[in-house]
């Protein structure tokens, strides 16, 4: 879920409670160094960059990035330069250790099972993002947003050591040129030192027609699916026969984008179904229909171990039980052009307009699109300022309405950059089922856990309604596994 929203405290809570727990990987490079800034206060990134397996990459990382005490508030973070497809070794360093340190954090102290999720369209740190997961012992990796088929073998030479690609999609090059990302772990750590184990690969797609090309076409094993339609959260997959709605003419999806479950059966392997599936009804639908389980996302983000600013959770809670938010598929919002969920919170009209309305900087770059450029690659994101935009080959239209994501989701974390003219706004995104989170806030807090959510939607404790008492024991019995992975 999003930048730093399911980090190593909410994977570790659920691996802890029977699930697989599941860390996200994007901007985790990012997210490390601003945690450092901040002064690691519970001492967290430092411990994990202890057990980092190249003990002089750890040191760099550390006295370059950490501020005993934590930054003077009104100071901005010290950037990382922007990825792109020929970074220094030492960027190279940062995004493995990051990624090495959130699956190690998130596996400490128990024996559950933890995934890390990345983005096909974040192509630039994949490879190094990988092996540093794969260093940490991550039992899954998921990846959604595009088409993935390099990644199951990338996996296979990671896990060896050897050199892997993965194709890189650069806008506007010649037909027939093939351009290549490459990484070799060897140029980085030597393999003596450790072992290393080939995670499973689930990708996450919206259509069997996806799903059927990656079980035949990929280089590599694809070990399951994870089936999300477009209630989830985030980016979703565009209508397949609606692609010029607008953002307030209501929804623009359709029978044809409701999954096929029948399919993904016929294909043999395992699926999990994600998007609007946080209730024990929707489990036992999703087993009814041949699924392994569920994957959660919205239920998730609003518990207490998530990473959203409590500030944030509280107020979405508190909205969700007197129903004054809504969820809206905005088409405008995405530098990538997908649609977004975004989260209206009614009497904040003016949130949408202060977002758009920011000093259009791009520093973090994780959204930029490569494109060819004479003979190399250029970078362009439609949420930059638009004159640069347009001197890159860009069109003014795909600028229009466009939010910065990158900046604003570290907003919503409590990463967001200082500026000159103040703090980066936040931006929430949740699946269409926000206001029903309700159904698993415990009323003597206002709050829940991990744990509980996990425990309702197996059963061990009954859902209360939003103004009701503590749930009870439930006499059926827990379904085996429903959220994780069988081993």
């Amino acid at each position: 879920m999003g930048i730093g929203v399911s980090n190593y405290r909410l994977a570790r809570a659920a691996s802890r409670a029977g699930a697989l727990g599941v860390v996200s990987g994007t901007a985790i490079d990012t997210v490390l160094v601003r945690r450092l800034q901040l002064g690691d206060e519970n001492g967290d990134m430092r411990r994990a960059l202890a057990q980092f397996p190249n003990p002089e990459v750890a040191r760099r990382i550390t006295e370059a990035y950490f501020i005993p005490g934590g930054k003077r508030p009104g100071d901005s973070f010290r950037l990382l330069p922007l990825p792109n497809a020929s970074m220094s070794r030492a960027r190279l360093d940062v995004i493995v250790a990051a990624n090495f340190v959130e699956v190690f954090l998130a596996k400490e102290g128990h024996d559950g099972l933890v995934g890390i999720n990345y983005l096909e369209k974040i192509q630039t740190p994949t490879l190094p993002a990988l092996f540093g997961a794969i260093l940490a012992g991550v039992d899954v990796v998921l990846m959604g947003a595009g088409i993935p088929l390099s990644i199951p073998g990338a996996l296979d030479r990671l896990a060896n050591f050897e050199p892997a690609e993965i194709r890189f999609n650069v806008e506007q090059s010649e037909p027939g040129s093939a351009v290549a990302l490459r990484f070799t772990p060897l140029d980085h750590f030597e393999r003596g030192l450790f072992t290393a184990k080939r995670p499973h690969f689930f990708a996450i797609v919206s259509s069997h027609v996806i799903a059927k090309t990656l079980a035949r076409k990929a280089n590599g094993k694809v070990d399951g699916f994870v089936v999300e339609d477009h209630t989830a959260g985030g980016h979703n997959a565009p209508p397949r026969k609606s692609r010029t709605a607008d953002r307030l003419a209501g929804p623009a999806f359709g029978s044809a984008d409701v999954p096929n479950l029948s399919e993904f059966r016929e294909l043999g392997l395992p699926f999990w179904i994600a998007g609007s599936a946080a209730s024990p009804i929707k489990l036992e639908q999703a087993l009814a229909a041949g699924a392994e389980g569920v994957q959660l996302g919205t239920a998730f983000a609003f518990c207490d171990e998530s990473g959203i600013t409590s500030e944030l959770k509280r107020d979405v809670l508190v909205r969700a039980r007197t129903r004054r938010l809504s969820v809206v598929t905005d088409f405008e919002a995405s530098p990538t052009g997908y649609p977004f969920k975004r989260v209206e919170r009614e009497g904040l009209d003016h949130e949408l307009a202060q977002q758009r309305g920011r000093e259009r900087i791009c520093d973090l770059g994780y959204l930029r699109r490569p494109y060819a450029d004479g003979g190399g690659v250029g970078y362009r994101c439609a949420g930059e300022p638009v004159a640069t935009y347009l001197k890159k080959g860009g069109s003014e239209a795909d600028t229009v309405n466009k939010l910065c994501l990158c900046n604003q989701l570290f907003a919503t974390i409590g990463l967001g950059q200082t500026r000159g003219n103040g703090e980066e706004l936040p931006l929430l995104t949740s699946g269409e089922e926000l206001i029903e989170v309700a159904s698993f806030v415990e009323p003597s807090s206002g709050s829940f856990s991990a744990e509980r959510v996990i425990r309702i939607m197996t059963g061990t404790l009954l859902s209360p309604g939003p103004h009701d008492g503590d749930g009870e024991r439930d006499q059926r019995q827990c379904v085996n596994e429903p959220l994780g992975l069988r081993q």
